[in-house]
């Protein structure tokens, strides 16, 4: 049974193939390879791994379980510290996290610093103080605003470095985007978070991950994931190199609980959180009376096992005896409230918290949720570029059929569209998938959802819980105990949650109408970017130099459609990958990365720009009354 390799600092794998010399790196992909099936975990907690007779490397984890520094790990071998073994196996070990920030008590601030939740985020910071994220500031977290100082010379610098770093990494591709490229990536990373580019960061690391995922073949790894975090990488760095982008865009590190006063919220309902990091546990989203969202979460280490188990694990804050299930069909009363600025509640020294009864979701405030059309809500997260993605709308549906992996449904309003409902959690030991399975065998039934909204999918929601539509016949029969809502992640539905008798009559067959983001021909363009992204540059030139001509049939179902400027843009990045410049002897030069990587971002901005219109217009209008181009 092989041993799970510990998370490495990425500037110290970056340290350690920078000091490999030229021959030596061609050889690492092929050294990095089957080492994590080597590893051996030893009784002191250190793994080594054995490269021949003479080699064996020992990586020794700090507290945390971390390689945090150079000398964690170390190689028998001659050449070390400067060795190909070394180098392989912090090469094979996953990335880790930036570090948290050391707890603190939190500052004496107003309470207005609180703002919506986010239960994507990794795991809560302990004590309730202090948390990973935003470094601007006191001034910000002091509740006066502040104008952003203009950025340093050391920043312009780092992100120039990192733009012409990632630009590379572009022309490369999946193809060519080996241990080295990565190293340089996560090089040019660890000085921007030096130079405060935090976001800039994030974004690298993000790429790497990709490009991991990807050369590995993992499964659930998406070449439109990898395309999307790309675009972020370069949008962020090419404004932050300029010098005129928002001095905010640097994003932040360090971001203090505040104190919120005091605080009444109840609960709507929890979700397990599971992440790719090994990170398990439970989010609460609850709500205050003015609809201000917040959430109680609890997350750390564990992956799956805790992810299910955390469901009903008690909640740490201010000494209130409520577990997760109760929370989330109850509520709190807190004296002393540390509020992150993403809205989690913290369980600082000084919080107090009290119980009170729960409100069922045709009350205040959660009722508010439910008030108007999904497309509304919808609309207003597209039209904001700081909309939490892990808001969630209310709606009120009935059950149409399962469709291949969808569940559909149909919003109880006039002219509304038909729905995709899709497992917030798709993982086989969540509860998601089979409760929406057994949904789909009920059609006609109404069902009241809370969801977040997919913005990537055609009016694609992901339900974190259910409910039944006050005075409806046919739709679901909970236990009082329940309070009316069902948590999809953690509370399994049985035939007796459901209408005896025959079941009401479906309002349309089940079977999808036509889908405007994936019948527009602007999949052309998509192609050809994430062509771009798995075999680099020389790929989307070979696509350029293929049987169908750049002014020609590729592009004409765009300029038919109106999509002139699509067009434009995909032939501008097909012409430019096919560039070769040759020098004053007429020899072939390798020309900059630079123009292709900015022409493939105009590409890839404008075709996220116009997938958002096509997603909102889906939302908004039944199937019937979505403008769908031809292909």
């Amino acid at each position: 049974m092989s041993t799970e390799l510990p998370p490495v600092a990425p500037e110290v794998l970056a340290e350690a193939v920078e000091n490999l010399t030229a021959r030596l790196r061609k050889k690492l992909d092929a050294a990095t390879e089957g080492c994590a099936a080597a590893a051996v975990l030893e009784a002191d907690g250190t793994v080594t791994l054995r490269f021949g007779e003479d080699a064996l490397v020992t990586l020794r984890p700090g507290p945390a379980g971390t390689i945090t520094m150079a000398d964690q790990a170390t190689c028998g071998c001659l050449l070390a510290p400067r060795c190909l073994h070394r180098a392989a196996a912090l090469g094979a070990a996953p990335l880790a996290d930036s570090p948290p920030e050391p707890a603190a008590e939190p500052e004496p601030v107003p309470a207005a610093a609180a703002g919506p939740a986010d239960p994507t985020a990794p795991a809560a910071a302990p004590n309730g103080s202090t948390e990973t994220a935003a470094s601007a500031g006191s001034a910000a977290s002091a509740g006066t605003t502040m104008p952003a100082p203009a950025l340093t010379a050391a920043q312009l610098r780092a992100a120039g470095a990192l733009w012409h770093v990632a630009a590379e990494a572009l022309a490369a591709g999946v193809t060519a985007g080996g241990a080295v490229v990565q190293a340089e990536l996560l090089r040019a990373a660890h000085t921007a978070r030096l130079a405060g580019l935090i976001r800039a960061e994030a974004a690298a690391l993000r790429v790497v991950r990709g490009l991991r995922a990807a050369r590995e073949h993992r499964a659930g790894q998406r070449l439109g994931d990898l395309t999307g975090a790309f675009r972020e990488l370069l949008h962020t760095a090419g404004l932050l190199a300029s010098g005129s982008a928002d001095p905010a865009l640097t994003g932040t590190t360090r971001r203090a609980y505040a104190p919120g006063g005091s605080l009444q919220v109840h609960g709507l309902c929890r979700e397990p959180v599971l992440s790719a990091t090994g990170y398990g546990g439970v989010v609460t989203h609850l709500l205050a009376p003015d609809g201000t969202p917040y959430s109680v979460s609890d997350v750390r280490p564990g992956g799956l096992a805790r992810a299910r188990g955390a469901g009903s694990a008690s909640v740490a804050l201010g000494g209130a005896t409520l577990d997760h299930a109760g929370l989330a069909r109850g509520g709190l009363r807190i004296v002393g409230a540390t509020v992150s600025p993403e809205g989690r509640l913290g369980a600082g020294r000084g919080v107090r918290a009290t119980p009170l009864p729960g409100s069922a979701w045709t009350e205040q405030p959660a009722a508010r949720l439910f008030a108007r059309p999904a497309a509304e809500a919808v609309a207003e997260l597209l039209a904001d570029p700081d909309a939490p993605e892990s808001a969630l709308l209310g709606c009120d549906v009935t059950v149409v059929g399962a469709v291949a992996e969808h569940l559909l449904v149909r919003e109880t309003r006039p002219d509304a569209p038909l729905l995709r409902l899709l497992p917030a959690h798709p993982h086989p030991e969540l509860a998601h998938t089979e409760n929406l399975r057994r949904i789909a065998s009920y059609p006609g039934l109404q069902l009241r959802v809370l969801g977040r909204p997919d913005l990537d999918r055609t009016a694609t929601l992901r339900p974190v819980a259910v409910g039944p539509v006050p005075g409806a016949e046919h739709t679901l029969r909970l236990p009082e105990e329940w309070l009316g809502r069902a948590d999809l992640g953690y509370d399994r539905l049985q035939g007796a949650h459901f209408p005896q008798g025959a079941a009401a009559p479906a309002p349309l067959p089940a079977a999808e109408g036509p889908d405007p983001l994936a019948d527009s021909p602007l999949w052309r363009v998509r192609r050809l970017l994430e062509t771009g992204v798995a075999g680099g540059r020389r790929a989307v030139a070979e696509a350029a130099r293929g049987t169908e001509s750049l002014a020609g049939a590729s592009y004409a179902p765009l300029r038919r459609a109106g999509l002139t400027a699509a067009a434009e843009l995909a032939a501008a990045l097909a012409a430019e990958a096919d560039r070769r410049p040759r020098d004053v002897f007429g020899r072939l030069a390798d020309p900059s990365p630079d123009g292709y990587a900015w022409a493939w971002l105009a590409a890839a901005t404008h075709l996220a720009a116009a997938e958002r219109c096509l997603i909102a217009a889906s939302w908004a209008a039944s199937p019937s009354a979505v403008p769908v181009s031809g292909r």
